[in-house]
C-alpha cells in the first residue's frame, strides 16, 4: 500500500483518537461500560453530595454529604484521565436517574430530605460497591481493574457511614452497630 499524506494523516488521527496499530486501545465493551457508568455515577454523587450540604438537617448527613463531594470529586479527575488515556468519552453529567433523584429530594426539607437522601445513599453504594468488586475481579485491562480495586475501599467505607447515617435519621440502630452489639 502506497503511503500517501491523506493515509499518513488519518493513522496520526487514529492514533490521537487511541488507535493502536489499526485496533482501539485493548479496553472490552464492559469495561468501555463501566468507566462511562462510573463516570456518570460519580458526577451525581458529588452534585447530590452539594445539594445535600445545601439542603439537610442533620449535621451528620450534611457531613457526609460533604463526604461524597470530596472523594467523588477526586476519583472523578481520576477516572477523567483513565477514560482519556482509554478512548473512552466521559458523559458530561449524571446519570438519568440521578436527575430523577435530584427532582424528588427538592421536594422535601428537614427530616423527610435527610431520610430520602440517605436511603439513596444507601441504595446507590450497595450498587457501586458490588459493580466495583466485579471490576476489580473480572476486568481484563490493569488500569481499569486498579481503578476499581483502588476505589473499592472508599466506596466500601462510604456505605458504612451511610448506613450509620441512614439509621440515625430514621432513629434506628446501623446494620454495623447490630453486628458489633451481637458479639
Amino acid at each position: 500500500m502506497k503511503r500517501t499524506p491523506e493515509l499518513r494523516m488519518l493513522t496520526v488521527a487514529l492514533l490521537s483518537l487511541g488507535f493502536a496499530g489499526g485496533a482501539l486501545a485493548q479496553i472490552s465493551h464492559g469495561e468501555r461500560k463501566f468507566v462511562e457508568e462510573a463516570a456518570k455515577g460519580g458526577m451525581s454523587e458529588v452534585e447530590l453530595g452539594q445539594f445535600a450540604q445545601e439542603h439537610a438537617s442533620n449535621p451528620q448527613v450534611k457531613q457526609f454529604a460533604q463526604k461524597m463531594v470530596q472523594d467523588h470529586s477526586k476519583a472523578n479527575e481520576e477516572l477523567r484521565s483513565l477514560a482519556q488515556a482509554k478512548g473512552v468519552t466521559v458523559p458530561s453529567g449524571p446519570k438519568h436517574t440521578e436527575n430523577h433523584e435530584m427532582s424528588k429530594l427538592a421536594k422535601l426539607q428537614g427530616d423527610a430530605f435527610d431520610r430520602e437522601y440517605m436511603d439513596h445513599m444507601v441504595k446507590d453504594h450497595e450498587k457501586d460497591v458490588k459493580e466495583f468488586q466485579k471490576e476489580a475481579d473480572k476486568a481484563k485491562d490493569a488500569d481499569v481493574k486498579n481503578f476499581a480495586a483502588n476505589t473499592l475501599p472508599t466506596l466500601q467505607e462510604h456505605l458504612r457511614l451511610a448506613q450509620e447515617a441512614d439509621a440515625a435519621v430514621n432513629g434506628k440502630q446501623s446494620t454495623q452497630k447490630k453486628k458489633t452489639a451481637m458479639r
